[in-house]
């Protein structure tokens, strides 16, 4: 009997606390299975440009770029990513080979002084880097001052202890994934502040044609989660999403299969009222997941979203 050779994996990773965490995670469990791998830390134009909001400067996709450059040379077999960092498409080549089980999807109101988003006075200085949270977070209090906050989490908590902002919104799943969750004051309810598209779950993106890492990564993905992100996706690829569209999308999948999906989107310059839009239907594959989503962008538009 011929043994079969340990397969050794190059993973790429952005190199942030929060994306190595993310890669060591992945590599544990693929060693777990017999593999050999190993890392490939590397710094992206997103982390490196800070002075400037992502819609203006390229878009989520400038957190990826290199990671697919190292996938496309050969220096790397993978690329774990936040999928919500993801766009929502791949370029000719790649594809999304697994997604996996979901942390906690929603976002956390972070403060030293203030217990409660609802507890801040009029005219407070809230920091976040999303569109998405900028309109949801006028719409539930049109008097504070929403001001613009980059850089990685341990920078955005810095920023925030120095005094800079009264209080920022950070995604829930990273600061658990962390150990920060004592950070967290409160968690925002889905129906206060609906989520991002893929947020709280990870992908794991590889070169189109890899069925052996189609393979070993089969053991990972976590197939209701990824029916639920197929469809958020499907809202904001519809809706033409990226971090310059102020959209949010969030699906919840029950135990018989039926998909309840619900997406708003806003105007940042506040000149036209929240839209929101849902569907809930019985999915029983990624296909019929994003077709729901293609009806919820649907909704979005005759609202008058654009």
């Amino acid at each position: 009997m011929i043994d079969k050779p340990t397969p050794h994996v190059v993973i790429a990773t952005r190199e942030s606390r929060l994306a190595l965490w993310q890669a060591e995670h992945v590599k544990a469990l693929l060693m777990a299975q017999g593999a050999q791998v190993s890392l490939l830390g590397m710094t992206t134009q997103g982390d490196q440009i800070l002075d400037r909001s992502l819609s203006k400067v390229g878009g989520k996709g400038l957190f990826v770029k290199e990671l697919e450059v190292a996938l496309e040379e050969g220096r790397a077999d993978m690329a774990v990513h936040s999928l919500k960092d993801v766009p929502m498409d791949l370029p000719p080549g790649f594809e999304l080979a697994c997604v996996m089980e979901r942390e906690d999807p929603r976002d956390a109101w972070v403060s030293p002084h203030h217990a409660r988003f609802e507890d801040l006075p009029a005219g407070a200085v809230v920091g976040t880097s999303s569109l998405r949270r900028t309109v949801l977070l006028r719409a539930l209090r049109p008097d504070l001052r929403i001001e613009p906050l980059r850089g990685n989490l341990d920078t955005r908590l810095r920023k925030l202890d120095e005094g800079q902002y009264a209080g920022i919104g950070l995604a829930a799943a990273g600061l658990k994934r962390l150990g920060l969750a004592e950070r967290i004051r409160h968690v925002f309810e889905t129906d206060q502040m609906l989520p991002a598209a893929g947020q709280g779950a990870l992908g794991i993106e590889i070169r189109a044609g890899r069925e052996d890492l189609k393979a070993l990564l089969a053991p990972l993905a976590n197939l209701p989660t990824w029916q639920r992100v197929a469809a958020e996706r499907a809202v904001s690829r519809a809706m033409g999403g990226s971090c310059s569209m102020p959209l949010a999308a969030h699906a919840v999948l029950d135990e018989v299969g039926h998909l309840d999906l619900r997406a708003a989107w806003g105007d940042p310059q506040g000149d036209v009222a929240l839209v929101t839009a849902g569907v809930r239907a019985a999915v029983a594959s990624l296909a019929e997941a994003e077709s729901l989503g293609l009806q919820v962008a649907r909704q979005l538009r005759q609202g008058g979203a654009h």
